[in-house]
Order: C-alpha cells, then sequence, then structure tokens
C-alpha cells in the first residue's frame, strides 16, 4: 500500500477572490466547484499537468481558523509551500502582477524561497531546489 497526498487546503476568507488568486495570478487550474448548500462551495484548484492532488479552498467560517492563521500569519508562518522551477523568476512575474510578498527571494542551502501574501488570509511559500 502507498499512501499519496490527495487533498490539501487553504482557508480563505472569500471563494471567488481565492479562484480568481490561485488561478488567474499564480496560474492554476479550477478542479471542482460545488456548492455545499450554505453559500459555501467545495472548491479545488490543481497545477496545470499535475494529476491528483488538489488544493481545497476551504471557507475560514470555523472559529478556531482565525485565531490559528492570525497566529501563524503574525509570525510570519507561511500555511504552505508551493513547488517552482526558478523562485526568482515567479517573484519577478508575481511583483509585476501586484502580488505583495512578505519575504523576497532567499537562498538557505540548496533550496530558494520567497513567501507572498496571497489576499485570502494567508502567506504562501514559493521553493525552488
Amino acid at each position: 500500500m502507498t499512501i499519496r497526498i490527495h487533498l490539501t487546503n487553504v482557508y480563505v476568507d472569500d471563494q471567488d477572490q481565492a479562484l480568481h488568486f490561485y488561478t488567474d495570478v499564480l496560474g492554476f487550474e479550477p478542479r471542482q466547484d460545488m456548492p455545499l448548500g450554505n453559500g459555501d462551495r467545495w472548491l479545488t484548484v490543481g497545477a496545470p499537468g499535475q494529476d491528483g492532488v488538489e488544493l481545497l479552498l476551504e471557507p475560514a467560517g470555523h472559529p478556531a481558523v482565525g485565531p490559528y492563521r492570525d497566529s501563524v500569519t503574525g509570525d510570519g508562518i507561511p500555511l504552505a509551500s508551493f513547488a517552482v522551477d526558478d523562485v526568482v523568476a515567479e517573484h519577478e512575474r508575481l511583483t509585476s502582477a501586484g502580488v505583495t510578498f512578505t519575504q523576497p527571494p532567499t537562498t538557505m542551502g540548496p533550496v530558494t524561497t520567497a513567501v507572498l501574501d496571497d489576499t485570502c488570509g494567508n502567506l504562501i511559500q514559493l521553493v525552488s531546489m
């Protein structure tokens, strides 16, 4: 038996805004969009050409989400990490698209990272080897 990642999530303040940011700005593809009956949706995106792994843009309505997110974001901790081929090039592309970075490209041994604000309440790390 092999265990693999199928779905992970980020909590978002506004699903429509998150869908725009994650697809139109970051470049993910919409995968699933189903109403849940209370105004929220089961809304996922995935990397182009990558089957299987999806990112759930989950509504941040649960009472525990706000304090948790405020705490980790306040400490500068990213809630997700996405691999890119070239962090410096992605930083330039996204900065020119108006994305705010809380950490510019920084090389740490064999990896380069940068951290961006996803406009939906989260910090996201970009990483390349």
